[in-house]
């Protein structure tokens, strides 16, 4: 069994630290780098990408809506077209400083309200991945299984790698539990890593509601703004580890021709 294991960072803002990137670094293989839109900044943009690129962490593009307050986890009424260019300006600003450092950008995570909305809105997913072809075809795509993005994407040819989060619950519906709701996040540490070892032997998780539903993944997330974020990728790491799961970044394809 071969998963990969990312993280959403680079969230820090001006004199504003959010996340333990550096520590959580050494656990994972694939970081989503905020984009300055939902957090980070161009400095936190240009200090994330060098400190992967130390440990050997693969990087992608974490694009979000406008909205540095609420942390881009309010979903906002974007048109389309708007959409479209806010985020071609955030993937090209990260592909730009991944450049400079001599890095490919290996992926796109959209971020928050915008990845739950294209879940389900074929607007919003379209515009995304129209954004990907139109800035890099040979970019994979990290989203939820069998949602409106995940089609999209597919029937546009684009890489879709299938996403599974640790430290979150499921709805019996497949989606992730609202993080306005009580039981939104896992904080216990032995679940969290049993949960992703039953994914990846059995193929399931159980939802809030008690039921078990199938799910396959080829990456694991875990949200690097948590308080306890950097003792969960360990102790991910180490269970999988145990269970002789091989943890490696997907890797980068081919520039499209």
């Amino acid at each position: 069994m071969r998963i990969d294991l990312n993280c959403d960072m680079g969230e820090s803002f001006g004199p504003y630290r959010i996340g333990q990137d550096e520590e959580i670094l050494r656990y994972v293989t694939s970081a989503n780098i905020a984009c300055g839109f939902h957090a980070g900044d161009p400095q936190v943009m240009r200090h994330t990408v060098r400190m992967a690129k130390q440990h050997g962490v693969a990087i992608g593009a974490h694009p979000g809506y406008p909205d540095l307050v609420g942390f881009g986890r309010r979903e906002m009424a974007v048109q389309p077209e708007q959409l479209y260019c806010d985020l071609v300006y955030q993937i090209g600003a990260l592909q730009a400083f991944a450049q400079a450092e001599g890095l490919r950008l290996q992926h796109v995570k959209p971020h928050g309200a915008l990845y739950n909305k294209a879940h389900r809105d074929e607007q919003t997913a379209r515009a995304i991945v129209r954004a990907i072809c139109d800035v890099d075809r040979s970019l994979a795509l990290y989203t939820l299984p069998n949602g409106v993005l995940y089609e999209l994407a597919r029937e546009e040819g684009l890489r879709v790698v299938r996403e599974f989060f640790a430290d979150r619950t499921y709805q019996p519906d497949g989606t992730l539990t609202p993080r306005t709701a009580p039981n939104a996040m896992i904080g216990d540490v032995e679940l969290a890593a049993a949960r992703v070892v039953r994914m990846l032997a059995e193929k399931k998780v159980q939802s809030v509601d008690g039921q078990d539903l199938q799910i396959e993944a080829e990456t694991v997330c875990i949200h690097g703004d948590e308080p306890g974020a950097a003792v969960f990728a360990r102790a991910i790491r180490e269970q999988l580890a145990k269970q002789g799961v091989v943890v490696k970044a997907i890797g980068t394809a081919q520039p499209s021709i």
